[in-house]
């Protein structure tokens, strides 16, 4: 497989955001059937009694707790980062992992949301797009849910059209944004539009990143783009963005994300903390 093909096949960051036609991929708006919900597991953690019905949900959101051992992944090449695009759990295991991108949206009801459903959010921050409000995503991160923020470059390029030098400098660079404002550099490192290739991995690796992360399973506005099939799988990496109205059609970040929740749980999906297992 090509370098970033898998999750090119499916809308990274700054394409549009309903692109079934262009990229051949499918997006049902019929969903599965709700008997799928009723099979979630009986020891999965439920979220606050009143929440889910707070944010439009019509039962409460199905958690799987930190395994007790962590899924071998490939390892990765020396002198290069791992690249994860799927967990691999069993295959009874229905678990999924909730990621968003850039940070152009910065809503307050979404800390809301977020905190409210215990939300546990692997965040991949571009500097440029999201620190006019870092704050904002310090919030997200401190609500006691298990977020995360990593790195999504300074400017959000296509990293394949640079040189190695120039992909350093977005990534390394990020690197230093993010211990100068949140304290640590973060291990984990998305491409944009899931798009790189070897440079990327040894920059990368440079740069103090262990793990790239890309995903098989888009969010759009109303349901999920799929990289193959036409539902979840267990381990799949979602990718979302902290995207508003003005690209969404109308439609808001909390909307956007009580629509993925929906589906999630249509499908009889947990949703596990991403770092738990990495």
């Amino acid at each position: 497989m090509a370098a970033g093909a898998l999750a090119l096949s499916l809308t990274g960051c700054g394409g549009s955001a309903d692109p079934a036609g262009r990229l051949g991929g499918k997006t049902p708006e019929a969903t599965p059937s709700p008997s799928a919900s009723a099979k979630q597991s009986a020891a999965a953690t439920p979220s606050g009694d009143e929440a889910y019905k707070k944010w439009g949900l019509k039962a409460p959101l199905e958690f799987a707790p930190k395994p007790d051992r962590k899924p071998a992944i490939a390892p990765a090449a020396p002198g290069k980062a791992q690249v994860v695009d799927r967990i691999p759990v069993a295959p009874a295991d229905k678990v999924v992992f909730l990621t968003f991108d850039d940070g152009a949206e910065k809503d307050p009801e979404f800390l809301k949301m977020a905190a409210d459903l215990k939300l546990p959010i692997s965040m991949f921050l571009t500097d440029n797009i999201a620190s006019s409000d870092y704050g904002h995503f310090e919030k997200l991160r401190d609500n006691g849910s298990g977020s995360t923020i990593n790195n999504h470059t300074l400017t959000h390029p296509n990293l394949r059209t640079l040189p190695f030098a120039a992909q350093k400098k977005e990534i390394c660079g990020q690197q230093e944004h993010l211990e100068k404002r949140f304290g640590a550099k973060p291990v984990r490192f998305r491409p944009p539009y899931g798009n790189y290739n070897d440079d990327t991995l040894k920059a990368a690796s440079e740069c103090g990143i262990s793990q790239v992360i890309l995903w098989r399973v888009s969010m759009q506005i109303n349901n999920f783009q799929y990289a193959e099939g036409s539902a979840l799988k267990p381990g799949d990496i979602i990718l979302a963005h902290f995207r508003g109205p003005s690209e969404l059609k109308g439609s808001t970040e909390i909307q956007m994300t009580t629509r993925m929740l929906q589906r999630i749980q249509e499908q009889g999906y947990r949703i596990g903390r991403l770092e738990d297992y990495l």
